[in-house]
């Protein structure tokens, strides 16, 4: 088991970890924290502040309620004014006299308070007159919305309700108290309401920004009021509970403790993001002093380790080539360090070694690269023996006698012959023209259909614009040798085989086709995936050939495809570049 060991890594590896270790990981923890400071404090201060201002609100409100209670309590305990409303009146008169004696001094007392906008007194007694701020208790008043909603509990203190405005909504709130302070002067059911001014609840709650939506709740959780433009809270009693609202959410809660106001409360919910916009201001003036805490010292400790790291690797690079007996001198300016040192004294052991071998060893390779050239051409003039030209020599012998016999068709084809086997043995050139490619598949047609007579049949058919173009040697006639032994010999019939050779623009497309048997669909897509594999020739050796020479000629600039149904035939057509 190998124990790590810091020995073994890199110098460039090294002077990474220095770096990550010494200067990214402490500025980066640094100020990472100081973000988190900053957040947790901007976002206690932020939530402080919006604590502030909804108590400013609910202040505010309780105020505007504390003077409809103060109004109501003075005249709760107002004992002419139950006198006013107790007595029987015998005629109208005696109550106008009444009601401006005692009942118009109040009322006028009333706008005092900017808060109570007017003042209402309800009564069921028959004899005063319901006109001028005092209504009759009937039917419709009792089926009210501020009737019921206070019923229960006003005999005991004020409850504050919502009543139907002039819109037809529930939106103008009411102080509602019994009167029933005077045990006296209780023949009669005396109710008094102090209705606030119809603006003062926008007042109250828009008048503190507040970044997000305020709710009044009652004791119910019934949205009294609500600055959410959505919540239709003057169309009836919608619970708060109803409302959806995101996980982001935030909720700010102002309770009421006083009787009137028993367990009423002002919520307010606001965005978590509103708190952290002055962080997210912050964030940018935080990372930009964090790059530039790392931009600098990443530059400069850069500046320094190039020094000494490109230094090295230059050292490291001329001592590989070294191994391969290549001993140049490393150039540049002699520095004073340790690696100055190191460089000058590289050099003069590569001085040192070069002249070594030049004078003790390169004598000695020479007589025997000398020796080994004599041999090899000793080899080469035993090989050279053995001509090519004596079979040529032969077939052309057997020609001549088989003319001298009137055998022309026997001379034509040995003829024919002898030019393929030259054309084999003897690889000029690498490229020829379409002339000269057509006339050795023609040599080699002529054999075939001498061979097997009108089963072999062929057409080619070369445009004169393509005769002068210029391709790799030897690349259609394979797949005519394939067309004629592989796809007309083993069947029964006549076969055919069309040649064609046309130029189109700048391409020149040579197609070759036979209507031979065809290969099997299993042995053509194993041909297909057989051309990629380069590094293994095995099966259809000249198709593969003149592939791999077409893709070294021309890279990707050519098209090569071959379609084959069995029973039908072949077609292979290839388009390459044009040139003359």
């Amino acid at each position: 088991m190998n124990l790590f060991n810091f020995n073994n890594i890199g110098l460039r590896n090294k002077l990474l970890i220095i770096y990550i270790v010494s200067v990214f990981i402490p500025i980066t923890l640094t100020h990472i924290a100081f973000y988190e400071i900053t957040s947790n404090n901007v976002r206690a201060q932020k939530m402080n502040d919006i604590s502030l201002s909804l108590k400013q609100i609910s202040n505010d409100f309780r105020t505007a309620i504390d003077d409809a209670v103060e109004i109501s309590s003075k005249l709760y305990t107002e004992y002419e004014l139950y006198n006013f409303l107790e007595t029987k009146y015998e005629s109208s008169i005696d109550f106008i006299h009444a009601y401006y004696n005692y009942y118009s001094r109040i009322y006028k007392e009333v706008p005092l308070f900017s808060t109570v906008r007017s003042l209402n007194l309800y009564t069921n007694n028959d004899t005063v007159i319901y006109a001028g701020g005092v209504n009759k208790i009937d039917t419709l008043v009792k089926e009210s919305h501020w009737y019921k909603d206070s019923e229960s509990i006003r005999s005991s203190y004020p409850v504050l309700t919502r009543r139907i405005g002039e819109s037809g909504k529930l939106d103008t709130f009411s102080l509602i108290r019994e009167m029933d302070y005077f045990t006296t002067k209780d023949s009669t059911q005396k109710i008094l309401e102090l209705q606030f001014d119809i603006g003062i609840m926008d007042r109250i709650f828009h008048n503190v920004t507040f970044p997000g939506d305020i709710y009044l709740l009652d004791e119910k959780e019934t949205i009294e009021y609500s600055t959410n433009p959505k919540v239709n809270w003057s169309e009836g009693n919608i619970q708060y509970d109803t409302i959806t609202f995101s996980k982001d959410m935030l909720v700010f809660e102002v309770p009421f403790n006083v009787p009137y106001l028993n367990n009423w409360k002002v919520v307010g919910v606001a965005q978590e993001k509103v708190l952290l916009e002055e962080v997210q201001g912050s964030r940018n003036f935080i990372l930009y002093f964090a790059l530039i805490n790392l931009v600098f010292p990443s530059l400069f400790i850069v500046y320094i380790t190039s020094s000494l790291h490109v230094r090295l690797l230059r050292i490291l690079k001329h001592m590989r080539k070294v191994e391969d007996q290549n001993f140049e001198l490393i150039k540049g300016v002699n520095y004073q360090d340790e690696i100055g040192e190191l460089t000058q004294a590289f050099n003069r052991m590569a001085s040192k070694i070069k002249r070594l071998i030049n004078e003790v060893y390169k004598a000695d390779i020479q007589k025997k690269d000398l020796e080994l050239q004599r041999k090899q051409a000793q080899l080469s003039a035993l090989q050279s023996q053995i001509n090519p030209h004596f079979l040529f020599n032969v077939l052309e012998t057997i020609r001549m006698r088989s003319i001298l016999k009137n055998e022309e068709e026997t001379a034509k084809i040995i003829h024919n012959m002898a030019k393929m086997l030259r054309k084999s043995f003897i690889w000029g050139k690498d490229w020829v023209s379409v002339d000269e490619e057509i006339y050795l598949i023609k040599c080699f047609l002529e054999i075939q259909y001498y061979r097997f007579d009108d089963k072999m049949q062929y057409h080619i058919d070369v445009d004169p614009e393509a005769r002068k173009c210029i391709i790799p040697n030897m690349s259609l006639i394979p797949f005519v040798e394939n067309a004629s032994i592989h796809g007309i010999e083993p069947i029964k019939g006549n076969g055919m085989i069309n040649i064609s050779i046309k130029r189109d623009g700048d391409t020149l497309i040579c197609q070759i086709t036979d209507n031979g048997q065809g290969m099997e669909k299993e042995e053509f897509e194993q041909l297909m995936r057989s051309i990629e594999q380069v590094e293994n020739i095995g099966e259809h050796v000249g198709i593969k050939n003149v592939y791999y020479r077409l893709k070294l000629h021309y890279s990707n600039h050519f098209d090569f495809k071959v379609k084959s149904v069995e029973g039908e035939g072949t077609t292979v057509k290839i388009v390459l570049p044009f040139q003359k």
